[in-house]
Formats: C-alpha cells, structure tokens, sequence
C-alpha cells in the first residue's frame, strides 16, 4: 500500500511539474479601460534546444501595444487592421500591432525568460471573460512549443495541453 501511494504522489508531482512548463502570465487579471504590463513567462526551450523566436499573438480589443525591448534579441511588430474602431483617449483607432516577435536570442531549455508587452485594454472588452494570448516558440531546426489551445465554454486551460496564457478582464476601477 505504502508503494501505491509513493507512485501515486510521484505522478502528481510530476503532472504538476508539466502545469508548471507552461508558458504562462505573470499577473492573470487587469480592468478593461485600461493600460496593463503584460509580463510573458517562458520557463524553457524546445524539448533540450533553445528558443530562438517568441511570437505573441494580440487579441482584438488590445490597442496601443508598445513591447520592451531585449537585449540579445531583435524586436518586430506585425501590424495591420483591426475588426472594430476603438477609443484610446477619445481618438478613434482601427489599426495597430497584431503580433510581437522576439527573435535572434538564446533561451535555453534550461533557462526562464520573461518577455514584457503595456497595452491598453478596451472597454469594448468582455468584463468576466478570459483574454487569450497566443504564443508560439520557436527553436533550430523546426522544433516548436505552440501554446496556442484556447478552452472551449465550460473548459479550464488546465484541460489542455499546450493552453495560450488568459488574462481575466475585470470592470475598470474607479477614479484616474
């Protein structure tokens, strides 16, 4: 019996150890109608080779994305336009960037990053749902990590296995 639960514990701690790989966000909760410091997780390479690329899809309703600079890594926008017009502080905005990439560095698998984007969060935004960002990693020779899964109603991100990092839109606060 004592062995069962040993091999059982072992199993937890390591599934826990995969929840822990995920590429994640650093705070899972920002107001609507507001700027936000998107600060991205990458806790590995790709399967033992280092990250190269880290692409960030941005979700509709995330406007005026300015992303930090890396040193060791190239910085590029891809921009184009959105599906509505949006207000950032009452001028109307219907273009902008759509992804970040990251490239030319050398995460190792073994090394942690974080890779920083502000945003401003519309008011067009769902207050209660979850905003998903799409990350693709890529590495030599073709390996990739795609934490791009988004749940589907009534799903958790932990159902999935490679789940793109969500951030809970919350009612903006009140004040300036």
């Amino acid at each position: 019996m004592l062995k069962k639960l040993s091999l059982a514990a072992a199993l937890v701690a390591v599934g826990s150890g995969a929840a822990i790989a995920h590429t994640t966000l650093e705070t899972t909760e920002a107001p609507v109608g507001a700027s936000h410091k998107a600060v991205f997780r990458v806790p590995h390479g790709c399967e033992g080779k280092p990250t190269n690329v880290v692409r960030v899809q941005i979700p509709e309703g995330v406007i005026a994305v300015k992303p930090m600079p890396k040193p060791g890594w190239t910085l590029e926008r891809v921009t184009g336009a959105y599906a509505n017009t949006y207000d950032y502080h009452g001028t109307p905005v219907k273009e902008g960037v759509k992804e970040v990439l990251w490239k030319g560095g050398d995460l190792r698998d073994d090394e942690y990053d974080e890779f920083v984007v502000r945003v401003y969060l519309t008011s067009d935004l769902p207050v209660g749902k979850t905003l998903y960002f799409p990350i693709v990693q890529e590495c030599p020779a073709g390996a990739t990590e795609r934490w791009i899964e988004i749940p589907a109603e009534g799903q958790s991100g932990d159902d999935l296995e490679f789940p793109a990092p969500g951030l809970k839109l919350l009612e903006k606060a009140g004040g300036h």
